[in-house]
């Protein structure tokens, strides 16, 4: 789906060639509207995951309060209207990938539990003390300048560093 015959598209393609049998964590930057979705899917489809889910999050358009219950799950009980068990969306992504579009919404609140949940390959449902394995590839994107937001104190170095071990720029 990615269109595009240009130096710097074919070296978009390279490098989703590079980097799509690997596991890990790719960072696609660039405008909005440039295709990182599409890079995202791209690297998916042509991984030893591709017959795995893609989860696709769009981390601005979950509101803070809920962002947690989304990612993560939550069991009855945990909060007001948790009326029952609810799976995350990293667990509905298990053996396949998670695509956090605009990671660069994210809170900084809720960035150090990302970080954990990519270190340990595991997450913990609101209300429940256990963790739980995922295997889960995590490409994420964003038309922030992250590294500026680093420096300013607005997104963790550390969780960038996580995210952007192969970056591909749009």
């Amino acid at each position: 789906d990615l269109v595009g015959t240009g130096p710097s598209m074919r070296e978009v393609y390279r490098r989703i060639e590079r980097v799509a049998a690997t596991d890990v964590s790719v960072l696609v930057t660039g405008e909005t509207g440039t295709g990182k979705e599409l890079v995202a899917r791209e690297i998916h489809r042509r991984s030893p995951r591709a017959q795995g889910p893609f989860v696709s999050v769009n981390c601005g358009a979950i509101p803070e309060p809920l962002l947690e219950s989304e990612l993560f799950g939550h069991v009855k009980g945990a909060f007001t209207h948790a009326t029952g068990d609810r799976r995350g969306l990293f667990e509905d992504a298990d053996g396949g990938t998670v695509f956090l579009d605009e990671v660069g919404e994210l809170p900084l609140s809720m960035q150090p539990k990302l970080l954990r949940a990519i270190e340990s390959r595991a997450v913990r449902r609101i209300g429940e003390s256990a963790y739980r394995k995922v295997n889960v590839r995590i490409v994420s994107a964003t038309h922030r300048d992250l590294r500026a937001m680093v420096r300013e104190g607005s997104f963790r170095q550390d969780l960038y560093y996580r995210l952007s071990t192969f970056p591909i720029g749009l």
